[in-house]
């Protein structure tokens, strides 16, 4: 981590922190006055999102149905499967709660992220304690992948896009399925809401 003056904010990101059990001790006791941002998402559609990215790299892997239950026709979900695991959230917020108060983090919505980018960043720089510098003028939606692009400044006429792995097209997956999942995170889902009190309507 650099060195950083007063008059600075570091910021530092990884998508692993939030589910790694050793994570928030370790940044407690780098400092405990951190504040944290989690970007969450529909755990359903993260998890396809997830498994979308690894088939492009892994293309004989099994099937999405396959890896999500243990049983199907029992309505066993496989939780030792990271890309189902990662979207119980309130499961892994209660680490975090364990050293921090729950002021000190604040909750992006990712489907917000894409259909309000300027909204939410404005939040995030609300939570930072910093100037709302980033508005909806830095923001262009690109049609072909489905996201907003950034634009370093407001007259940049070349806005900056996520890379060739954001915005592929998901996998089908059997509607049933997704089904199933939802009836899963169902619970997990709610107790995210009421501990952090924010509804993200993912249901």
């Amino acid at each position: 981590m650099p060195r950083t003056l007063e008059s600075q904010i570091t910021l530092e990101k990884t998508p692993s922190y939030f589910v790694t059990q050793e994570a928030p001790r370790r940044i407690f006791n780098m400092s405990r006055d951190t504040k944290l941002i989690v970007v969450v998402r529909n755990p359903v559609t993260r998890a396809i999102s997830d498994y979308t990215q690894t088939l492009s790299k892994k293309p004989d892997i099994p099937t999405f149905e396959g890896l999500s239950f243990r049983n199907r026709t029992l309505g066993q979900v496989d939780v030792s499967w990271n890309a189902i695991r990662i979207g119980m959230y309130a499961l892994h917020l209660e680490s975090w709660l364990r050293y921090f108060p729950l002021a000190q983090i604040h909750f992006v919505s990712g489907e917000r992220l894409i259909t309000d980018p300027a909204g939410e960043m404005g939040r995030v720089q609300d939570f930072l304690g910093i100037k709302r510098f980033i508005t909806d003028k830095h923001f262009y939606f690109n049609k072909t992948k489905g996201f907003p692009c950034l634009r370093k400044t407001e007259s940049s006429l070349l806005p900056r896009c996520l890379g060739k792995s954001k915005g592929r097209t998901h996998v089908q997956i059997d509607p049933e399925v997704i089904d199933q999942l939802r009836e899963f995170y169902r619970p997990y889902n709610i107790k995210f809401y009421e501990t952090v009190g924010q509804d993200f309507r993912w249901e």
